[in-house]
């Protein structure tokens, strides 16, 4: 991700951390790259993966569920422009708004998505299946 420096700064005063981007990171950030392919490589690379709005509520009763089940899931905050580029990244041409969860590459939709899953008792499998959560 990134390489850490320690510069000192005077001797009694302690250390300057300082953060230098690397370009072997999965998670490196890539310019040339468009918010469709980003969000669709954050997709593809992240079991179980969080799309939200800035201050979602139902974001937060989804990573509660989640975590209530042992597993922590990448949470992504899209700002208003991105927010579009999540339903573009789709092949299937669906809308997909924020927040969306996905689970294996696969869409589950949003909050009513998920806990239907859950209630149905399909959620843990496909949380075991997925390799988040042991047998």
């Amino acid at each position: 991700m990134q390489d850490l420096h320690r510069y000192p700064l005077r001797p009694t005063a302690g250390f300057r951390l300082e953060l230098t981007p690397t370009t072997t990171s999965p998670l490196a950030i890539d310019v040339s790259e468009s918010t469709e392919m980003r969000i669709q490589r954050l997709i593809t690379e992240n079991p179980v993966i969080i799309f939200s709005r800035s201050g979602c509520c139902m974001c937060h009763v989804m990573k509660r569920l989640l975590s209530s089940l042992g597993v922590h899931p990448t949470v992504i905050e899209l700002e208003e422009g991105e927010i579009d580029a999540l339903s573009a990244s789709q092949q299937d041409g669906e809308e997909t708004v924020a927040p969306a969860v996905f689970i294996g590459g696969a869409r589950v939709g949003g909050l009513e998505g998920l806990v239907g899953l859950h209630l149905s008792g399909h959620l843990v499998p496909k949380l075991v299946e997925v390799g988040v959560l042991p047998l």
